[in-house]
């Protein structure tokens, strides 16, 4: 209890010029997450305690109606194929919230990306995907890149003799990250020819930006993304233009996050 009031005062205390909320929220899973990871972690929960209610699900092949469509706060979860690459996942995305806008022509969105999802959310802003867009919301994204990625890279690489001893002995975890290649080389670090060099290079669109960061236990950042990579700050095209929120708190998503996102949404002028 005293944790989580903890997280709620620091969300509070970094909200102080944040314009009124918006009227759609699309949240974003990460990597090897999906939609259900929002209801798992019982943030849907607490945007739903909060007059933030499911409005549907969007998919690939289209969107599933909720019970919320007619709320006057939406909420719509995503689902992306988490596995592949980013630019395969931003264009999938950009589909979903072109889908959401139609439904809801007159009113702003919100995106919301947990890890790598706000990465991909960032992308179809830089690509125009999300014009109704108001405001970008990452927790715990690595904007910078993570040695995380390089690391898995690594441990799966199937070439020269040690790669066939792996490809021998390798499990279905194994064959998880080998899968994932894709999305894992657009998560290495930023250095010139990598996605994220040229994305975090290119022309943004003027909306507000928001930085939620997990420092870690010594203030590093967490176990999978470190905090400078965390920071939209960091970002040569965004320089000066995020807020920044930190949060003690682990790298998955969980219920304390549905605490911060109400504040965000609900932050009046």
């Amino acid at each position: 209890m005293r944790r989580a009031v903890k997280v709620f005062i620091l969300f509070f205390l970094g909200l102080q010029s944040l314009p009124a909320s918006p009227d759609v929220l699309v949240l974003v899973h990460g990597y090897l997450g999906s939609a259900s990871s929002w209801e798992t972690s019982g943030v849907n929960a607490m945007l739903a305690q909060n007059g933030w209610q499911r409005a549907g699900l969007a998919t690939p092949q289209g969107i599933l109606p909720g019970p919320g469509g007619n709320a006057v706060n939406k909420v719509y979860p995503v689902e992306l194929p988490s596995l592949a690459p980013i630019a395969v996942q931003a264009n999938l995305l950009g589909g979903m919230v072109s889908a959401i806008s139609a439904r809801h022509p007159d009113e702003s969105l919100i995106l919301a990306g947990h890890s790598a999802g706000g990465v991909v959310a960032r992308m179809v802003l830089v690509q125009g995907g999300a014009p109704q867009t108001k405001r970008l919301i990452t927790i715990g994204s690595p904007h910078l890149g993570t040695m995380r990625a390089v690391e898995a890279l690594d441990a799966t690489d199937s070439s020269g003799l040690f790669g066939i001893i792996k490809d021998f002995f390798g499990g279905d975890l194994y064959d998880l990250v080998q899968d994932s290649w894709g999305v894992l080389i657009d998560l290495t670090p930023a250095q010139p020819g990598s996605l994220l060099y040229w994305l975090n290079t290119q022309p943004h669109p003027d909306i507000d930006y928001i930085s939620v960061m997990r420092p870690g236990p010594v203030g590093i950042g967490d176990a999978m993304v470190p905090l400078f990579s965390q920071d939209m700050n960091n970002v040569p095209a965004l320089a000066g233009k995020s807020q920044r929120i930190v949060v003690a708190a682990s790298h998955e998503l969980q219920s304390a996050d549905g605490v911060g996102l109400v504040n965000i949404l609900n932050k009046e002028d």
